[in-house]
């Protein structure tokens, strides 16, 4: 039985990683190929954002989940201390005696070998697989692997692969500043982004394409049209433009449900709805489409807030609620009597374009012969007492 063991941080697992799995998996066609994320790596520290061990668990099954006959295994995370692989492979040994041990890994660690704990022991148990690129470095691997096999008959495999630029380390620094989607497995970056791991805040691009998978075809064009008018008023009043935009390209996630499954997704997310919003299913899908965002995409309290109050608006709403209601009633698309006075005024006096936005809103509601929601009238109660 053929085990190639293939250990690291994977803090977070990236598309390097599975790429070289691929190449083990490929070259050296082992009957198991274990994964196993390390504790404490013995050569660094963790970094202070990284998450639980659990969580890098479930990361690195995820990376690893298509590539065949690979095992994800917690041994070293289960254990105390620094993760020796001299201790993992003394483990192993005795979980599969018979078996063949390969050992992959890049050229730095390679070159640093005889640096390792109990090294010896490692050369005399196992094979190594060593990664080579092409530029440069093959010469100098090949004459550290002669010196390593004459001087304690190791046994050494090298690999030719091709590495992709990228770290985990310079990843961890991306995902906090919107970056670094393109370096993860899809399955992994959407794990990262719902736990709010690393401090992750999506791309843009990559929530649009999310969100805009949950849309309705025809409400699209809204929603980017709402974007661009969140981020020009944002800039225009002093708000975080990517906040604003992250609000407006998720604010419309659960329009397109019907009644029922707006009231089901209210019981799971333990939404309390008055009898007016039970049965209205507009009023719902801001708090629906709130929570949800909350869920999927882990946005902040203010995105959270500006989604929620997008329809009906509220009293005395934070600039970021007013930017999304507002960008949401006057984006390019809209056509209706008066929208380009509210345009106007909207980068005039964005509290007086509240207060007229909400009494247009009033108006046209009543116009159909139904009744506003009490908390849009208080809304507007509020804007008309405070714009004296």
């Amino acid at each position: 039985m053929k085990i190639v063991i293939y250990g690291g941080s994977f803090n977070p697992p990236h598309c390097g990683h599975v790429e070289a799995a691929m190449t083990i998996s490929q070259r050296l066609k082992p009957d198991k190929l274990l994964v196993i994320p390390a504790s404490i790596p013995p050569h660094k520290e963790l970094a202070d954002n990284s998450p639980s061990a659990e969580e890098r668990l479930l990361l690195t099954q995820l990376a690893f989940s298509e590539i065949p006959d690979v095992e994800i295994s917690d041994m070293e995370l289960k254990r105390e201390g620094k993760s020796y692989t001299a201790v993992t492979l003394e483990e192993l040994k005795t979980l599969y005696p018979d078996a063949e041990f390969y050992l992959a890994m890049g050229t730095d660690m390679f070159l640093s070998f005889e640096e390792w704990y109990r090294y010896r022991f490692l050369l005399e148990s196992l094979t190594l697989a060593v990664f080579v690129r092409s530029e440069g470095e093959e010469a100098e691997i090949i004459g550290y692997a002669d010196y390593l096999k004459k001087q304690y008959g190791a046994k050494i495999e090298l690999l030719r692969h091709e590495p992709r630029a990228m770290s985990s380390t310079d990843i961890r620094d991306m995902l906090c500043r919107r970056m670094g989607a393109s370096y993860l497995p899809e399955n992994v970056y959407e794990r990262i982004i719902a736990n709010g791991d690393y401090d992750a805040k999506p791309e843009l691009y990559w929530l649009r394409e999310k969100a805009y998978a949950m849309l309705k075809p025809k409400r699209i064009a809204h929603v980017a049209g709402c974007e661009t008018e969140a981020v020009k008023l944002a800039q225009h009043w002093g708000e975080d433009a990517e906040n604003a935009a992250e609000a407006a390209i998720l604010h419309d996630i659960t329009k397109k449900l019907l009644l029922d499954d707006q009231l089901i997704l209210c019981d799971k997310y333990g939404i309390i709805n008055d009898i007016a919003e039970t049965q209205n299913v507009k009023l719902l899908h801001a708090k629906t489409g709130a929570a949800m965002a909350k869920e999927l995409f882990n946005v902040s309290t203010e995105v959270y807030e500006a989604i929620r109050w997008h329809t009906t608006g509220k009293p005395d709403m934070t600039l970021l609620e007013k930017i999304i209601y507002m960008a949401d009633y006057i984006e390019p698309n809209r056509d209706f009597e008066g929208v380009e006075e509210l345009r106007s005024l909207a980068y005039e006096n964005l509290d007086e374009a509240m207060e007229l936005g909400l009494k247009m809103s009033l108006e046209d509601i009543r116009s159909y012969g139904a009744e506003p929601h009490y908390t849009t009238a208080k809304a507007y109660e509020w804007y008309s007492q405070n714009n004296l």
